[in-house]
């Protein structure tokens, strides 16, 4: 039986190969992430699963390992190109797919010799699921690609799920979801904490996570990784319940997923979308609301766009938000995703956010956005990290956790209880990185479970 680690260790050593062609890791990633779903798709088309498949025949895995050569890359550019205007989950995976690969021997190894020799449908969906986080955790940390922005450290993210507690039937948004790393810590604690019925279970496939996420490329990452782990799917041959999707849904001009209502919201007040993942610009309007948010938002203090004048100069241009349901309108990212994430929450709802120092502290909007948020919420916990576990180099960040409230004329926001992490601690990317364990303390202050003095109050008395 494969393991997480032995799976991650033989794709990733053939990455050292393609490297010498000058792949990046990301590309690597990228070009796995689209044979992987040919050759499940085509797992599932055959007994003992028998699914139906909306992958056309010709544009197929066996169309695959027919060819050789040259043949072989041309077909495969073919193939990309036309799965990428599929709808559904077939577009966003294969959305301006490019092949990458650029010698026809290397790609055909890569096809018959590493995938098409493992059965990934039998494999349970831990093993699968980890070994393509395995892949995604070493592409981000390949600094210069920068696929660290959209990588979370999971001991972060566990520790912030086990503090939310998510019960079964809440929907659950990240609205900066990057490779899902909380959608999938969201999963993984509901199907360790409760004993879910075939229902639940169902639901927790499909219309309990919501991701958006900017970048195309990251988009199908994230999209493959919730795949994997068994997200995205109303049966349990996801592929094969994905791509059938595909071929019955629908698609919007721009190859995104089409809202359920075009583009307002459903009926009950969730989200607006029915794939675990689409890509779009989250802070341009609602898309929904949900019972919990949790999110990393990119950092980098301003929206900017480049501004080419006739004569080739460049200069950037900020770009403020405005927006009628903010409570400020501006250019800093973070000031904007916090005021967007309190309004695609329910009320009552819970969130979780990591932000940077300066949205605890900036004045003018920053002011604005604090003193709202603080009397149409309950701030209720600030943890403080500490630099050294982001990809990001010598961001001070924090989690900040609220829950939104009706309206009333005094604030919600009574007692901040304030947990530092900074205290007598180091950690680095690689010799003295995050676990879990660190965070041990801090998630049992909170819910008051560990007798020590500072579990979990307000900061001051």
């Amino acid at each position: 039986m494969s393991t997480p680690s032995a799976l991650v260790s033989k794709l990733w050593n053939y990455c050292s190969i393609l490297r010498d062609d000058g792949l990046s890791y990301g590309d690597y990633v990228e070009q796995l992430t689209f044979l992987l779903f040919l050759k499940m798709a085509d797992e599932q088309a055959k007994p003992p699963f028998n699914k139906p498949s909306a992958i056309p025949a010709g544009h197929d895995w066996p169309s695959l390992l027919a060819r050789d050569g040259d043949e072989l890359e041309t077909h495969y550019r073919h193939v990309l190109e036309q799965l990428g205007k599929r709808p559904g989950l077939l577009g966003v995976i294969f959305r301006k797919a490019q092949n990458k690969i650029q010698d026809p021997a290397k790609l055909r190894r890569l096809i018959v010799d590493l995938i098409d020799k493992e059965e990934w449908s039998s494999l349970d969906a831990d093993v699968k699921g980890d070994a393509y986080e395995g892949l995604l955790q070493k592409n981000a940390e390949d600094v210069k690609g920068g696929a660290g922005q959209y990588f979370t450290p999971r001991p972060l993210i566990a520790a912030m799920v086990d503090v939310v507690a998510p019960q079964p039937g809440q929907t659950i948004c990240d609205p900066a979801c990057g490779t899902g790393g909380f959608l999938l810590a969201a999963h993984d604690y509901l199907a360790k904490h409760y004993a879910l019925d075939r229902a639940q279970k169902k639901k927790l496939k499909s219309g309990t996570f919501f991701g958006i996420e900017l970048v195309d490329s990251v988009t199908r990452l994230c999209a493959m990784n919730l795949l994997l782990h068994g997200i995205g799917g109303d049966s349990g041959s996801n592929v094969a319940a994905a791509s059938r999707r595909s071929s019955e849904g629908d698609q919007s001009r721009d190859g995104s997923a089409t809202p359920l209502n075009s583009g307002e919201q459903s009926r009950d007040g969730s989200a607006t979308f029915d794939m675990p993942v689409v890509t779009k610009d989250a802070l341009a309007g609602k898309h929904g609301e949900y019972e919990i948010v949790l999110a990393n938002p990119p950092f980098g203090k301003k929206s900017s766009v480049t501004i080419v004048n006739e004569a080739g100069d460049t200069s950037k241009e900020s770009l403020i938000i405005n927006r009628d349901d903010f409570w400020a309108s501006t250019s800093n990212k973070q000031l904007n995703f916090l005021q967007h994430i309190f309004t695609i929450l329910k009320q009552h709802g819970r969130a979780a956010v990591v932000l940077p120092d300066n949205v605890l502290f900036e004045g003018g909007a920053g002011e604005t956005v604090r003193r709202e948020l603080l009397k149409q919420a309950d701030v209720h916990t600030l943890l403080r990290l500490l630099t050294g576990i982001f990809y990001a180099q010598g961001v001070k960040a924090n989690v900040l956790f609220f829950d939104r409230k009706p309206a009333q004329e005094k604030p919600w926001t009574t007692k901040l209880w304030i947990y530092h992490l900074r205290t007598n601690q180091h950690f680095t990317l690689k010799e003295n990185t995050l676990k879990r364990s660190d965070l041990d303390d801090f998630v049992a202050c909170y819910f008051g479970q560990s007798g020590s003095e500072w579990q979990r109050r307000p900061a001051a008395e």
